[in-house]
């Protein structure tokens, strides 16, 4: 299915042609695009956490407003040419600092890839990506949040353990509510 330049998340031309060449056939790298939640965006999180399906209305206002703050989101998918679905995604959002000059961190989040694609190092595949624009955007490092379990094949993408994590969750923040289905006729 073709997707016109101005449904994706970010020029398709920022993704590196090298990076493309390393797909199978039956695969296409590209940009988040904001029809993708009907190619199971959602079902795909899934491999990661409790992702509930917030309804296309609040997934295109999502994607709109991401798409207004160029050069911060980039979330790139794989599809599966065949059935036109989504079978791996990952995100990097660029953090602009006040310290290191002003300098630009690249923060890496939600990288998913479908049970059935395990194995093909599509995982690989997007972190790779995602360094890389994470790099053509001038950040200085590359950084992510990770389970103990997989910090081996964070590691086997260069990366270093450094620091611990610390969170706090909110409990005054909204709560999400997936939408009713619509009725069956």
């Amino acid at each position: 299915m073709s997707i016109s330049p101005n449904e994706l998340l970010f020029p398709a031309s920022d993704i590196p042609a090298s990076v493309k060449a390393s797909l199978g056939p039956d695969l296409e790298l590209r940009p988040l695009a904001v029809s993708d939640h009907a190619r199971g965006h959602f079902e795909l999180l899934t491999v990661l956490t409790a992702a509930p399906n917030i309804g296309q209305e609040a997934y295109i206002d999502r994607f709109t407003y991401m798409q207004s703050c160029p050069n911060t989101y980039y979330t790139v998918v794989i599809v599966h040419k065949e059935t036109d679905q989504l079978v791996a995604c990952g995100t990097v959002f660029v953090e602009r600092k006040f310290t290191r000059s002003g300098g630009l961190v690249a923060h890496i989040e939600d990288i998913a890839v479908s049970k059935k694609m395990q194995g093909r190092k599509l995982g690989l595949l997007i972190i790779k990506t995602l360094e890389e624009l994470g790099r053509q955007a001038g950040c200085y490092k590359v950084i992510l949040d990770c389970s103990k379990d997989n910090i081996p094949f964070y590691e086997k993408c260069g990366f270093k353990h450094k620091e611990y994590e610390m969170v706090m969750y909110l409990d005054n923040a909204p709560k999400l509510v997936e939408p009713t289905p619509a009725p069956r006729l």
